[in-house]
């Protein structure tokens, strides 16, 4: 295959291969309100509020105390009509606007708002899945939820679109609290650790996992996470969650390096990045080889060291390019990187979405990344002679984009 054709063709599969897009916060639509989408969620959405502050010359108070499309007109004028909209958050809200054939070029945010209000959530949901050409969305599910667990607990019919993750920050990083929760919902749970304890958080861990047929578990974690480690949260990863993740065969996914509240202000948009160790990822894989874990961190500096750790050991997948990672430049540095040290065993993005909108746009951002370094390397492969069939250029998209995390996390 010539060079040309070669990148061609790579660009057309990656193009055309359904991506189940393995993290998001998206929701079922039966889970009304909780699923975000439309022009002002798109807005208020917290990477462009923090940007956004950059310019206004406001008191939060004042932004915060205004209604949604007030604040959503601010962002608007700010970061759209005042300055060009260059940054990545501003030119994936053009994407999706231009991906639904709206005129960006009208710069009118009235008829926006008109347009996104004729739509059924429903229905939006599939037309986004069909111009981001997503076969399946991986939600982030959590029982601490009071808006979400109620939903779970009465029961519905489920949409085949959305696989369900189950998500429990709090019983890492506020176990008092967590415990006094599981205690009030039936669990016999101690702020010590005494008694049953461990036990019964296996047993909430396996009947959430029931209930909304979890894929994986997961929780996000701050850079000083440390493993082994006489803290709560290493006490209840080894003598809960570890023996959970055997008995069911559940992969345990691990996002770390965020730093919650720097700036308190800026609320949801106030979390900032901090360096992690990633031997903590290394221990853990060690002394649990029966396990599996998936990884993704959020320092540039991180990346690195833990695809070394990823060629260490096979029971640890890493994923996506998360949060701050998710701006072009970097997406192709750490692509290529991955593919370089560790080849086609990664799953090299994830949308992260928390507005339904978005998939739009970043997947139509990504795909050309991914199928640009992809055709690299099949160039170097190449120029050694051994040439790439189409089939076998399928077969890794198709890994690429989620049949490698499927594989994964169904392997004993």
């Amino acid at each position: 295959m010539h060079a040309q054709s070669l990148r061609a063709t790579v660009a057309e599969v990656v193009e055309k291969t359904p991506v189940f897009d393995i993290h998001t916060h998206l929701y079922d639509p039966v889970f009304g309100d909780l699923l975000l989408w439309g022009i002002d969620e798109l807005l208020i959405y917290h990477y462009l509020v923090s940007e956004s502050f950059r310019w206004m010359d406001m008191p939060y108070e004042k932004f915060w105390a205004a209604p949604k499309q007030q604040q959503t007109e601010w962002i608007w004028n700010e970061l759209f009509l005042k300055h060009s909209p260059v940054s990545e958050a501003c030119r994936g809200v053009l994407t999706v606007l231009n991906k639904l054939g709206l005129d960006v070029n009208k710069r009118d945010l009235p008829s926006l708002r008109k347009w996104f209000a004729g739509w059924k959530p429903e229905d939006y949901v599939t037309r986004c899945c069909e111009l981001a050409n997503v076969r399946k969305i991986a939600m982030t599910n959590t029982p601490f939820d009071d808006a979400e667990r109620p939903v779970w607990e009465r029961g519905f019919t489920r949409d085949p679109r959305f696989a369900a993750a189950l998500r429990f920050d709090p019983l890492l990083v506020d176990w008092p609290n967590a415990a006094k929760r599981l205690h009030g919902w039936g669990y016999k749970v101690s702020a010590d650790f005494s008694g049953q304890t461990f036990a019964e958080v296996r047993r909430f861990l396996a009947d959430w996992t029931k209930k909304i047929g979890a894929q994986y578990c997961m929780v996000s974690l701050p850079p000083d996470f440390e493993f082994p480690a006489q803290t709560d949260a290493a006490k209840i990863i080894e003598h809960a969650i570890m023996p959970h993740g055997r008995e069911h065969n559940q992969a345990f996914a691990l996002m770390i390096g965020v730093r919650r509240n720097v700036n308190p202000q800026l609320q949801l948009a106030g979390d900032s990045v901090g360096i992690a160790d990633v031997t903590a990822v290394e221990r853990l894989c060690a002394a649990f080889p029966q396990n599996k874990f998936l990884c993704t961190m959020l320092a540039r500096e991180n990346q690195h060291a833990l695809c070394v750790a990823a060629r260490k050991f096979r029971n640890l997948h890493i994923f996506g390019c998360w949060w701050f990672m998710n701006v072009p430049s970097i997406i192709e540095e750490i692509t290529r990187m991955r593919l370089e040290l560790i080849g086609l065993s990664v799953t090299p993005q994830h949308s992260d979405c928390r507005v339904l909108d978005q998939l739009t746009y970043k997947w139509a951002h990504s795909r050309p990344i991914i199928a640009k370094v992809l055709a690299e390397k099949y160039d170097d492969l190449a120029a050694t002679g051994w040439q790439p069939t189409r089939e076998e250029i399928e077969r890794d998209v198709h890994g690429l984009l989620g049949g490698a995390f499927e594989e994964f996390i169904g392997r004993r």
